[in-house]
């Protein structure tokens, strides 16, 4: 395989994209600043050397074909990785002391991911942090990649070798239960009571080791879970719950998002889980993590006192 990047093919690519999104030839050269019949000519070069046909013309205008349409995504893709290239190299040359990506998901950007940044953007003015929201399944292979410097997400235990991972908040597990229930007159739930309910539960898709711990807490106290939804967080879990769909095990904590028609009751069994934690590859050095890393230490030894 030759080392030799083709940017030959990069341009042609960028072509594809125009004219991929806008389905026009004129609007797409409109796009690029260039003129119709070059762009033209430069998709017949970049289908030659693809050895595809990437577009249908005909009078009513331009459609991918089934080509197209299957590298279309890659391409869209590799467009947005440049362009936040692209954004992370301004922040630099504008002078930026350093650049912090930094995933998250829902529950962790209400709560816990606030106060780490506001603490490293005072001692780090020209910090530039860019936040995305992840899944807690997308967290290690993007901070292999080096897509993410550092990731709050559900996870606990030993992940795999240079991912290490720090638990930054547990919480005693409840249920979620809509109010006009049975079991929302009790002031706390058993497991077992749970055995003839339809279940929400946080999809294993997305955090297999949160589900498997759920699963594994259910067994372990005679509940055979009776799973009918898998769904992408804990706020659509208590969403669920309000639409009628079952009820959901849930932090605690989950009570102050829980609406009007869903009450949230502590377990009989005290079952505590992590509901976030901070995740970064050692594998990688970002003098930010490090900082980060440590301000929290900090913060989570002097909580303890």
């Amino acid at each position: 395989m030759s080392n030799t990047i083709d940017f030959r093919l990069i341009r042609h690519l960028w072509m594809f994209l125009a004219v991929a999104e806008e389905q026009h030839f004129g609007r797409a050269a409109k796009r690029l600043n260039m003129s119709q019949p070059p762009l033209t000519e430069q998709i017949k070069v970049l289908e030659q050397s693809l050895k595809l046909q990437l577009f249908y013309r005909s009078r009513r205008g331009t459609q991918l074909s089934p080509a197209g349409a299957a590298i279309l995504p890659a391409v869209q893709q590799f467009a947005g990785q440049v362009e936040r290239l692209e954004r992370v190299i301004r922040e630099v040359a504008a002078g930026q002391s350093g650049v912090l990506h930094v995933g998250a998901i829902t529950s962790a950007m209400l709560e816990t991911v606030p106060p780490v940044l506001d603490a490293l953007k005072q001692a780090h003015p020209d910090l530039t942090v860019f936040v995305s929201e992840i899944d807690s399944v997308d967290a290690i292979p993007a901070l292999e990649a080096g897509e993410l410097d550092l990731a709050f997400v559900r996870v606990d235990g030993e992940v795999r070798n240079g991912i290490a991972t720090m638990p930054l908040s547990e919480d005693r597990l409840a249920v979620a239960i809509p109010k006009d229930h049975p079991l929302a007159a009790l002031p706390s739930v058993r497991l077992r009571a749970l055995a003839d309910e339809q279940l929400v539960m946080s999809s294993r898709q997305v955090s297999p080791v949160y589900f498997d711990m759920l699963m594994s807490v259910c067994r372990s106290h005679g509940l055979t879970p009776r799973v009918m939804h898998e769904v992408r967080s804990v706020t659509s879990q208590i969403a669920y719950v309000g639409c009628g769909q079952g009820v959901a095990l849930v932090p605690s904590s989950m009570r102050k998002l829980a609406p009007e028609n869903v009450v949230v009751r502590p377990l009989k069994e005290k079952v505590m889980v992590v509901t976030a934690a901070l995740v970064w590859n050692t594998n990688r050095h970002h003098p930010m993590v490090d900082e980060a890393v440590s301000w929290l230490k900090r913060r989570m030894g002097a909580a303890r006192k």
